[in-house]
């Protein structure tokens, strides 16, 4: 059985699909490695309450950045399965 690797990161998402993502994170990861994301989406943006997005998809791309003067690992991931909740109002 694959070794599953369960370190938790918090990243900034640029990019965002139903099929895929872009997001920077200060750490890197490598392409191949599986993801389990989960994604907030706040009241401001739904217009009703949070909705909270569960994505497990796949590492596609890195890439090395500079954001804001600092070195940030850019990362490309498909998107291959999504749940969607709601918070509470």
């Amino acid at each position: 059985m694959p070794e599953r690797k369960t370190d938790s990161q918090c990243g900034k998402t640029l990019d965002i699909s139903t099929r895929g993502l872009y997001f920077v994170l200060d750490d890197n990861l490598e392409s191949g490695s599986q993801l389990d994301i989960t994604l907030t989406l706040p009241a401001e943006i739904t217009r009703s309450s949070d909705v909270f997005v569960r994505a497990l998809g796949k590492v596609i791309r890195v890439e090395r950045r500079i954001e804001d003067g600092h070195s940030r690992m850019g990362v490309a991931a498909v998107i291959e399965r999504y749940d969607i909740m709601r918070g509470e109002d």
